[in-house]
């Protein structure tokens, strides 16, 4: 299952409490329609379908058919010239 590294988890409260987002929302990582890159946005709550990961009041969304892609991934979060940048990397 895609874990969340600690600094995933701080930028992704600190987005969706930007955002207004409800506590029931989140960030939602989708495959881009190419179906070669992955998408990120956010989401007042997750699809019916959707597997949750929730770590430490951060929540992620993924549809199943992208969870399987992501399932041994961990998703970490830094600082870039353009703000906060995600990134995926295989988990140890």
């Amino acid at each position: 299952m895609l874990t969340l590294t600690e600094n995933a988890q701080v930028a992704i409260r600190t987005i969706a409490s930007e955002a207004g987002l409800p506590d029931s929302g989140g960030v939602r990582i989708t495959m881009a329609d190419a179906g070669d890159q992955f998408e990120m946005s956010l989401a007042p709550e997750p699809a019916l379908s959707d597997a949750v990961i929730e770590a430490d009041g951060a929540r992620v969304f993924v549809p199943e058919d992208t969870a399987t892609l992501l399932a041994e991934q961990e998703l970490d979060a830094g600082l870039t010239p353009d703000g906060t940048g995600f990134s995926l990397r295989q988990q140890i």
